[in-house]
């Protein structure tokens, strides 16, 4: 037995032992982001919101749904109070009606340390090993022994120790990728950080097989993410072509270990792809970010209001005929192929002068600049407009644009192109991850289809893409009405939070064997969207 790095006031089985209730499982949600709590479970002196992507989203969803269900679920995070409280005057009335619901505090679990208290952020290159281990420190320590959960949902590398814990201790674990990004630490740093990784230490993943606890605890690095989905009892990717690509070794950049260990919870039955979805807030009708509201049946008149809008705060030329094509994301050469668009941007204004086609680029990122440049180079300025990123024209711009961009050379879920139908815009994407999941090519013929998709990852394929975009947009107005009106109407039933949760819930009762409510409470039908993928 490895010697003991923490000395612990009680026996581990004391500390970590299992919700004694056998008809109602216990779910905590470890994270180290989300957008919002449901009512029961909110506090009106806080507004939990910390958010750097999608996964805050969709644990805020998971929550929601399982409170709703009646499930015995808690959540733990973070405690971030500068990001917390927030003068509730300064947030949009919507936005209000979801954060003001006083719920029993008993269910949310704050971990505790100054690393946290005074950020701005929830993310940050210089402290993310600190932030990560005091939050893990956290859970470990004080929060899995309070709550004794039957199931532990963790979520990227900040969570990757937990469920070598859970594994040490007979509670079952979820793990969910948001991304690839992964973390490595040693032994010796997490003990440093008051865990007392001898108590789990082999289960977790090193860079190079642990001959022993002694001679790995300095010099043999852990690999976080790994480390989360080897202990895990299941994994999930946040859509199901993306697992597959992992595990078919589609994506080079990918570390072998990280594709081996996907590979071996496919073979075992263990992986799953969860497709996320859209915070409900991108809502034409109701955004509160847009002046101009409309729904299906308004879709036209609708978008051409914001169009003109968008134009003029960007300073291009003010025609609500012109094609226009939205830049969403952010400006990373490496993953959101913004390069493609820079290679052929000058071309296809040239070539569509006669429709008066624009580019609304509302992004941060390293390759603004080039962007600039070839703007200022030609003098398109009228015809192309950039602006840093900020939420409410990030919301016009969808509302506005007729197409929105998203060439990724890999994408392992995606939100724009979710977001985008919902306001009757068409997603021009690479056929890759996620976007092969959300995006199906337009057939205006046969009513199908809700954007449109390029195969080789090259600025020709893109150029391809708009080309057929351009071919759409010069139909008929009836036949370009309709087509918008039907997209809008299935990402509205498709792209939503009940159904994603619906996924983990279902993933939830098949790992416990047993339901996560009540009897008496209804269930929420599963929609499909998340399938066991084999290698």
């Amino acid at each position: 037995m490895p010697p003991r790095a923490v000395k612990s006031t009680s026996s581990p089985d004391c500390r970590f032992s299992v919700n004694p209730s056998p008809s109602r499982p216990r779910i905590l949600v470890v994270t180290p982001e989300i957008t919002y709590l449901p009512e029961g479970m909110g506090n009106l002196a806080q507004r939990l919101s910390a958010k750097a992507g999608g996964m805050a989203d969709v644990s805020a969803s998971l929550v929601q749904a399982l409170h709703d269900q009646g499930a015995d679920v808690h959540v733990a995070l973070p405690n971030y109070r500068r990001m917390f409280h927030l003068d509730v005057a300064s947030v949009h009335d919507y936005e209000y009606r979801r954060f003001s619901r006083a719920l029993p505090e008993q269910r949310i679990h704050l971990a505790e340390d100054r690393v946290f208290y005074h950020r701005s952020r929830v993310y940050s290159a210089s402290e993310n090993h600190r932030i990560a281990l005091a939050f893990q420190r956290e859970v470990i320590n004080h929060i899995i022994p309070q709550v004794r959960p039957d199931l532990i949902h963790c979520n990227d590398w900040m969570t990757g120790l937990i469920p070598a814990v859970a594994r040490r201790f007979g509670m079952k674990s979820l793990f969910t990728l948001h991304n690839i990004h992964t973390e490595r630490t040693t032994l010796a740093e997490i003990e440093d950080r008051g865990i007392d990784a001898a108590e789990f230490w082999d289960n977790l993943f090193y860079g190079r097989p642990p001959h022993n606890y002694d001679e790995s605890r300095d010099s043999n690095p852990v690999d976080l993410l790994t480390s989360g989905i080897f202990a895990s009892d299941h994994v999930n990717t946040v859509s199901p072509t993306f697992l597959s690509e992992v595990v078919d070794g589609r994506h080079g950049h990918i570390p072998g270990h990280i594709v081996h260990e996907l590979w071996a919870k496919c073979q075992a039955g263990c992986a799953t792809g969860i497709l996320n979805a859209p915070d409900p807030a991108f809502n034409p009708v109701r955004d509160t970010y847009i002046q101009d509201h409309y729904s299906v049946s308004t879709v036209m008149s609708g978008k051409r209001a914001n169009k003109i809008r968008l134009q003029q705060e960007l300073g291009l030329e003010p025609n609500p005929d012109a094609p226009l094509l939205f830049w969403p994301s952010r400006l990373d050469p490496v993953q959101k192929g913004c390069q493609l668009v820079s290679d052929i941007l000058y071309q296809i204004v040239s070539d569509y002068s006669h429709l008066g086609l624009q580019v609304a680029v509302i992004a941060n990122g390293s390759y603004q600049s080039h962007f600039h440049h070839i703007v200022e180079m030609h003098g398109i300025g009228h015809r192309v407009g950039i602006r840093d990123f900020n939420e409410r024209q990030s919301h016009l711009g969808y509302a506005a644009a007729d197409f929105v961009l998203m060439p990724s050379s890999f994408e392992p879920c995606g939100l724009p192109q979710m977001i985008a139908p919902k306001y009757g815009s068409l997603t021009i994407a690479h056929d890759t991850g996620g976007l092969h999941d959300t995006v199906e090519p337009m057939q205006a013929d046969l009513d199908r289809g809700n954007g449109f998709l390029f195969n080789v990852f090259n600025s020709e394929g893109l150029r391809w893409a708009i080309d057929q975009a351009m071919q759409f947009h010069c139909l008929p107005w009836d036949v370009r009405e309709g087509q918008l009106q039907r997209v809008m109407r299935e990402s509205k039933a498709r792209f939503n939070h009940i159904a994603t949760a619906a996924e983990y819930i279902r993933t939830y009762e098949r790992m416990l064997g047993r339901p996560i409510s009540e009897p008496a409470v209804p269930k929420i039908e599963p929609t499909g969207v998340g399938t066991p993928v084999s290698p």
